[in-house]
Order: structure tokens, then C-alpha cells, then sequence
């Protein structure tokens, strides 16, 4: 029997590059490593929608393609290389700047020096529209105000998890979706679901 796919988790940028804890729930290497965000998403598989502002093939012998794909909140930094041929090919085929969708899995890659940085390898890249990029960001407003509620109860095992990793600032992150409704069309959204 196949396994299933994880559940892609929507993410503002700004959270997604402030999370600096990966792991895997028990020591099988075939286990699947997981970002834990400050508001208690536990994310196997992301999925993101913005503007695909910036674009380079930065590999020698073969295609591996980086990007940067700008929400209203910050930007994330996206691959496609070799181990995924369809995301690179659809990569090379757009233009920039595009709406784009992206669904990848998360990566945290941390220094020596204990610098942290994150990315998102990319299993699919596709140009979209505006109305659609407009509505992920209403959706990732509405699935980050509810891991904030989550957050303030202490409702699950992973908001402890990110509680004590991250002591996240909730206050922060209602200005970040403050921010992003503000990208939206008046009438889109209504603020009243992140009090």
C-alpha cells in the first residue's frame, strides 16, 4: 500500500524563515523530518503562493534552479535541481516576475556557527494568477490565526513543542497577518478573525 503524502501547510514567509527546528519523530532513517514554526505548524510539505521575483540556474553540470518567491511578508528561497526534473524544467519555463504556487518540502540548514537558514525544495512550481494568489494569503491568514488560538491554549503537543523552543511573541504575529491582509482588495478579508 503507498504511503500518503503529507498535508501541505500554508505559511507566510516571515514565520517560515524564522523557524529553526527540524526533526523526526523516531529514529527510522526512512522517518520524515519535520520544520516546526513558531506558531506550532509541523510541516513535512509547504505550500506557498506569491511572486516569483528572482531566478538562476546555479548548477555546473546539470539544471539546479534557486528563486525567491515574495509574499507580503518576506520572501522564500526555492530550489529545484536534478532529484526533482519536473520541478526544474516547470522552474526554466517561467518568466519573472510570475505568480507563482510552489509545493516543496522544507529545509533548515544550520552552520557551525549556529546561523540557520531556510528553503523550500521544490516538487512543483506553477505560474498562477492573481485571484489565486489573493486567496492564499486570505487562507494562510486563516490557518495561522488558528494555530494562534492553538498557541494561546496550548491546545496539542506540537504548540508546546514550539512554546518552549520558540517563546513566541503572538502579538508579532498578528501584525504579520495585519500586514498581509493589507496586500488584500478591501471587502477580501475581514481582520476580525485574528482578534
Amino acid at each position: 500500500m503507498p504511503m500518503a503524502r503529507e498535508v501541505a501547510k500554508r505559511l507566510f514567509a516571515k514565520e517560515f524563515n524564522a523557524s529553526n527546528k527540524a526533526y523526526k519523530e523516531n529514529d527510522d532513517q526512512y522517518a520524515p523530518t519535520y520544520m516546526l514554526t513558531p506558531t506550532g505548524a509541523k510541516c513535512n510539505r509547504v505550500f506557498v503562493v506569491g511572486t516569483l521575483i528572482e531566478k538562476n540556474d546555479i548548477g555546473e553540470e546539470s539544471e539546479n534552479w534557486r528563486g525567491r518567491v515574495a509574499d507580503p511578508t518576506g520572501s522564500f528561497v526555492v530550489y529545484a535541481g536534478q532529484y526533482q526534473p519536473e520541478a526544474a524544467q516547470q522552474f526554466s519555463d517561467i518568466d519573472v516576475p510570475s505568480f507563482v504556487a510552489v509545493i516543496g518540502k522544507p529545509r533548515v540548514y544550520i552552520t557551525p556557527e549556529g546561523d540557520f537558514y531556510t528553503s523550500i525544495r521544490a516538487e512543483m512550481i506553477l505560474p498562477v494568477d492573481e485571484a489565486t494568489r489573493d486567496l492564499w494569503v486570505a487562507d494562510t491568514i486563516d490557518a495561522t490565526a488558528e494555530r494562534l488560538k492553538a498557541l494561546k491554549s496550548g491546545e496539542n503537543g506540537d504548540v508546546a513543542m514550539a512554546t518552549e523552543h520558540y517563546n513566541t511573541d503572538v502579538e508579532e504575529y498578528k501584525e504579520m497577518l495585519i500586514t498581509a491582509a493589507k496586500s488584500l482588495k478591501p471587502m477580501e478579508i475581514s481582520v476580525t478573525s485574528l482578534k
